[in-house]
């Protein structure tokens, strides 16, 4: 064995379980309530300690530990609750209102009054740029025009920016640039469609991009949280278009420290 401690934790919304494998390669199972401020600041780092037979708040030894994987419901909470964080949606021009209208699938074919869901976008910009489906640009995208829009955002607060083009799952040259900018200008969270769902359909791709970037700060804080008590570095198991660590209700892994001219537009990956 390798002399250390493994674990796997799985973070629900009431009671979070650990399981620690020890040096010896026995199992130790641990279940914790997953809010308890006056006992702990987090029940799997709580869990740790308690399977390592650490005094609450102790440091956890360096080189204890091999691996912890972790599955969580903090995206899931979030969701359900509307927890997640400001975001700005930059989207084609024309398309402002796509995401809202959607499919137009009515569960009630009868119902007199259709409440549509709540969009998680906080507030949504329309971008001058347009390419086809067969890679002519229609309109050139003006960096500096949509700049100033940007600061603003920055400045009244909004942090994670959801960018949405059309065609741009096969032609993505418009949303590269647009995501320079924001990172630039400061957002931390910049989700990009081409890169976190590239599919055909604008809707699909839109929705999937606006709750990477209403999600994935809050994961990333919460897994840097574990991994700062346990003096250890996240690593990510998928490539999201930050690199955050974790993503969607998922498993994470922590290690240890030791003009309008038609012009073809080239094809992008994705």
């Amino acid at each position: 064995m390798s002399g250390k401690w493994d674990f796997w934790v799985d973070r629900g919304g009431t009671f979070t379980d650990v399981i620690g494998r020890d040096p010896q390669g026995n199992l130790h199972p641990r279940k914790l309530l997953s809010e308890n401020p006056e006992a702990y600041r987090d029940a799997a780092i709580q869990g740790v300690r308690d399977l390592l037979g650490l005094a609450p708040g102790a440091a956890i030894p360096v080189g204890a530990i091999g691996d912890i994987r972790m599955g969580t419901t903090v995206a899931t909470n979030a969701l359900l609750e509307r927890k997640g964080d400001r975001v700005l949606l930059l989207i084609t021009k024309g398309f402002r209102d796509a995401l809202r209208i959607a499919y137009q699938a009515r569960p009630d074919i009868f119902a007199k009054e259709i409440i549509l869901p709540e969009q998680l976008y906080e507030r949504v910009v329309e971008v001058d740029e347009r390419v086809r489906v067969d890679g002519c640009v229609e309109r050139l995208l003006d960096i500096a025009e949509i700049k100033p829009i940007l600061m603003q955002a920055k400045a009244d607060g909004i942090d994670a920016v959801a960018i949405v083009f059309m065609h741009a799952w096969k032609y993505p040259e418009h949303e590269r640039a647009v995501a320079a900018v924001c990172r630039k200008c400061g957002f931390t969270q910049v989700s990009v469609s081409h890169e976190v769902s590239p599919l055909v359909k604008l809707v699909g791709r839109g929705d999937t991009t606006v709750v990477d970037a209403y999600l994935s700060p809050i994961l990333s804080r919460y897994v840097s949280q574990v991994a700062e008590e346990l003096g250890a570095i996240p690593s990510p198991l998928w490539g999201g278009s930050d690199g955050e660590a974790v993503r969607g209700g998922g498993e994470s892994q922590i290690h240890p420290h030791p003009g309008t001219a038609c012009r073809p537009s080239p094809q992008g990956g994705g």
